[in-house]
């Protein structure tokens, strides 16, 4: 027991020198992870939009149509500006930045509600920021439900007061934003981001420094019968894990308890709570890792390999879009990435305050993902040093 912890001790501190000696994975595993949050904190700071500047084309130019413009124009979150004779002039005042939105009332708007037909409203944003689209959006649906409300009325005949007004609103509803109360694009969203990040620099780091042993043929550097070590490839895969998840503990903190602090995300989480959620998935994502990393004959390939992959862990992850409405080829995909229970996880215990029982389904699999992703590794690292190693006997010293 005591020659297994020092080789793994061995190959921790090893590791940390190796990480250190790279510039590239300095900045992969420092720079990124500890910039990246800033900035996505400081795009999404305001949180909410108001004033948003509209355009109109409306080609039906009816009372109706006006009454919607003028009902749209009222709200807090859109402003409209002026009106276009055609899409064409719309959007060259978009070009110009005279305008962030195009708000189209079709011809037969009046029309076709008079005939008791559905009609639509044609809505296109700058989509420089989601902030724009969702003002519009909820603006417009907004007042084509307190329309179509006041149609109803009009359609059943003339009553009393309260008559009109049980109409009108059948059900008595209140609008209350759970775990998001300003109702925030950022407090929604960027929790899942940071724990994207910390899985993506690690896959980013990591294959780069196994991407260079590869360049440059320094197999027994990795393998450390350079030193005169004979190292089992499971004694080096958990020495490397820690080295790398200790450094990521570090990250962590800085990535999901400060960030979210100084830029008054909500948290509402025990700490010790998401510590204890954050080691399976720190060991799970470090040993997913690893397993990718050995795809990576250059230096470079990870960025070509892997950068991508990160807008599409964030759309199967059930963040951008609802986890139900996700159909389940797609989401047996997603279950075996990290970054899935993770972020589920995560943000059940930060946002909304879960206990560890609340995500025992999301801690489970982490456990899982880490336990097969190690065994995963090892056989990698195995096959690895075996075939590129010349030095390497493939035996571990007792």
């Amino acid at each position: 027991m005591r020659k297994l912890l020092l080789d793994i001790y061995y190959v921790w501190i090893n590791e940390l020198k190796v990480v250190f000696r790279d510039e590239a994975v300095i900045l992969l595993f420092f720079i990124v992870p500890f910039a990246y949050p800033v900035l996505y904190g400081f795009i999404y700071n305001n949180e909410t939009v108001h004033e948003v500047k509209v355009i109109v084309v409306d080609d039906s130019n009816s009372a109706l149509s006006r009454e919607f413009r003028r009902k749209v124009d009222a709200t807090a979150d859109v402003k409209i500006i002026g009106y276009a004779a055609d899409m064409e002039e719309a959007k060259e005042a978009m070009r110009r930045k005279e305008a962030y939105g195009i708000m189209h009332i079709p011809g037969d708007f009046s029309k076709r509600i008079n005939t008791r037909q559905q009609t639509q409203i044609s809505v296109f944003s700058d989509m420089s920021s989601l902030l724009f689209y969702k003002a519009m959006l909820l603006s417009a649906t907004e007042v084509s439900l307190d329309m179509g409300a006041g149609i109803r009325v009009a359609e059943t005949g003339s009553g009393s007061r309260e008559e009109d007004a049980a109409t009108r609103q059948t059900v008595e509803n209140q609008w209350v934003a759970m775990y998001n109360p300003q109702n925030g694009f950022a407090s929604f969203l960027v929790p899942a981001i940071l724990i994207l990040i910390i899985q993506q620099t690690l896959v980013l780091g990591i294959a780069t420094i196994t991407g260079t042993h590869n360049d440059k043929k320094r197999f027994t550097v990795a393998s450390h019968t350079a030193q005169g070590k004979n190292v089992h490839p499971v004694k080096l895969t958990v020495g490397k894990a820690f080295c790398y998840a200790s450094i990521y503990m570090l990250v962590s903190v800085w990535a999901l308890r400060v960030i979210p602090y100084i830029f008054k995300f909500p948290q509402t989480g025990d700490p010790f709570t998401i510590a204890a959620f954050l080691m399976p998935f720190l060991l799970a994502a470090t040993f997913f890792a690893m397993t990718l990393s050995y795809f990576c004959s250059q230096r470079e390939f990870g960025m070509m390999l892997f950068v991508f992959t990160s807008v599409l862990f964030v759309f199967i992850s059930g963040i951008s879009w609802p986890w139900t409405a996700i159909p389940d080829p797609v989401k047996a995909i997603a279950c075996i990435v990290p970054s899935t229970p993770g972020i589920h996880g995560f943000i059940k215990i930060n946002t909304m305050g879960a206990t560890l029982a609340d995500v025992w389904p999301e801690y489970i699999l982490l456990w899982i993902q880490a336990g097969v992703y190690c065994i995963a590794a090892v056989f990698m690292y195995k096959w690895w040093i075996r075939n590129y190693d010349p030095e390497y006997k493939g035996t571990a010293r007792k």
